[in-house]
This record gives C-alpha cells, sequence and structure tokens, in this order.
C-alpha cells in the first residue's frame, strides 16, 4: 500500500467543501448536536460547540446533562439545548442516547466525547448512539475507549464516523503501546481505521488522517502551542461542523486538521509562539476557512 498524501494548498483547492450561495439559509449548512462534558468540563461543550459554529454548521443543538443545562443554554444562547439523564457525576449517560434518539437522527452532524472523563459511560453512550443510526459523527477523548472494546458495534456507523486521537489513545484504540505508535504511526492507524472502518485523525506536530480504505493524508503544520487545554475540543467541533455543512468524513478531517493548525499560526504571530488559549483559536476559525475557500 502506497504511503500518505501531503495536504497542500493545491490538494484543497482541488477538494474544496460544498459551496455555500449567498442566498442560502440556515438549514442548508446542516444541524450539529455536541455531547460532551459534564460540570466538571462544562468549557469543552461550550469551545466544540462554538467551533462547530465557526465552522459553518448552521443550527447548534447541545444534549447537556439535566443539572447543567440551563447553565449551559445561557452561556451559549446559539444553541437548542436538550436536558438529558446524566451519571451520578453529573455527566451523561448511556441512557441519554436512548431518550435523545429521534432528535439525533434529526440531525446532520454529532460530536460526542469532549470533556468527558468517564471511559466507561462515554464509550457506551457512542456505541448506543451509533447504534441508533444517527449522521455522521465525531468520537473525541473518553468516548473513543469504548469503540476499540466493542469494534463489531462500531463498525454500524461504517464509513460515517471520525475518530480523533492523540498518541496515546491511538495506542489504547489500537491495543499496542504509544512506543509502537511512535515507531508506525500510518501502520498502527491503518490497521485501526479498517477495524472500526472510521477515519481517523492521528494528532501530533505531524497528523495523519486514515481512511477505513487505508487512504491517507499527512499534514506537517502543527505548532507547539496547539498542545493546550481545550485545543483538542475545538478540532472536534471544527470536524462537526464540516460534516454538517455536506463535506465526506475523510474531507472534513483534512479540513479541519488545517483550519486549527491555520488558526494556531495566526495566533502563534500575533499573540507568542505558546500561551494562547483554546478559546481564541475557535475565533480564528471562519476567518482561516473564508480564506481558504475563496474563489482562486
Amino acid at each position: 500500500m502506497s504511503g500518505e498524501t501531503l495536504v497542500t494548498d493545491a490538494l484543497l483547492a482541488g477538494w474544496r467543501p460544498p459551496v455555500i450561495s449567498d442566498d442560502s439559509d440556515k438549514d442548508s449548512r446542516g444541524r450539529v448536536m455536541v455531547l460532551a462534558s459534564g460540570a466538571g468540563v462544562a468549557g469543552a461543550t461550550l469551545l466544540t460547540a462554538t467551533a462547530a459554529l465557526r465552522a459553518g454548521a448552521g443550527k447548534l443543538r447541545i444534549a447537556a446533562p439535566r443539572s447543567l443545562a440551563t447553565h449551559l443554554a445561557l452561556a451559549m444562547p446559539e444553541a437548542r439545548v436538550f436536558p438529558a439523564v446524566e451519571t451520578p457525576d453529573g455527566e451523561l449517560a448511556p441512557e441519554a442516547a436512548d431518550a435523545l434518539a429521534d432528535v439525533l437522527r434529526s440531525c446532520d452532524a454529532l460530536v460526542v466525547g469532549p470533556g468527558m472523563l468517564d471511559e466507561g459511560s462515554a464509550g457506551e453512550l457512542a456505541l448506543r448512539i451509533i447504534e441508533g443510526k444517527g449522521p455522521a459523527m465525531v468520537v473525541d477523548a473518553a468516548a473513543m475507549r469504548g469503540l476499540a472494546e466493542a469494534p463489531e458495534r462500531a463498525r454500524r456507523l461504517a464509513g460515517r464516523m471520525v475518530l480523533t486521537p492523540h498518541a496515546g489513545e491511538m495506542a489504547s484504540l489500537a491495543g499496542c503501546s504509544k512506543e509502537d505508535v511512535a515507531a508506525d504511526p500510518l501502520g498502527v492507524a491503518r490497521k485501526a481505521a479498517a477495524e472500526l472502518k472510521a477515519v481517523i485523525a492521528l494528532k501530533g506536530p505531524t497528523t495523519l488522517v486514515v481512511s477505513p480504505d487505508g487512504a491517507a493524508w499527512r499534514h506537517d503544520g502543527g505548532l507547539a502551542g496547539l498542545a493546550t487545554s481545550g485545543s483538542g475540543d475545538v478540532l472536534a467541533g471544527v470536524i462537526a461542523g464540516l460534516l454538517a455543512r455536506g463535506c465526506a468524513p475523510a474531507q472534513a478531517a483534512v479540513w479541519g486538521v488545517v483550519a486549527h493548525a491555520r488558526a494556531g499560526k495566526r495566533l502563534s504571530e500575533r499573540v507568542a509562539r505558546i500561551g494562547f488559549l483554546a478559546r481564541e483559536l475557535v475565533d480564528e476559525i471562519a476567518p482561516v476557512l473564508g480564506e481558504l475557500e475563496a474563489p482562486r
């Protein structure tokens, strides 16, 4: 099998997201649902949700632990917030997938996992959503572990799922060590992508995006400053926003990785090499995508 394709401006120019006309409405840009953190890391929900809108999604929905729903509704006035059953620790319970099944199926893209801490409940939540035959989804953070433990259930969303692991999470997904991932990141990612029938964006200074059929793209634009709290939540939201707009999963992952990195580059030049914040990344996403999508 051949190696990976380098992500360049020329590649992006020939692989643009669906065109958004000036007379389009918000329905034409899709609905995103965010199922993310509990009270301890509630900011992850806000980062992910805002990033999805900055990437161009038309409508935003949030499924929140019942005790947190009112707070998130006030903090995120752009969203429709659905109170959902929660675990004793205040995170979304797996049963939320069943209660929200009709709402989830009416969305165009989902994000599950940012800021979640309980791998058991987050993973089961993701698996139940998959089994509910919902839309394309981005699975991040703690929610990914459950997929590796039940690949036969995860495969039911074949070809319509994007996973966003860093090296440690990739090792858990693949059942190997971080050293194994470092030694052969492309091989490990390809094996996991084929096993789970998912697009995998293996994050790092060099990020690899790998599809279930083994096609792979390499992005070399990583920055030290992107390794900061909440940065991955922003990336997950951007990818979901692009999915809602009609991008295919691999395309959404590649474009999301590039937009995220270039947002970081803008901040590294304006603020400092390190020390900029994930919330600042969010505000750079729309201008970056505007530049990338502009006709040339």
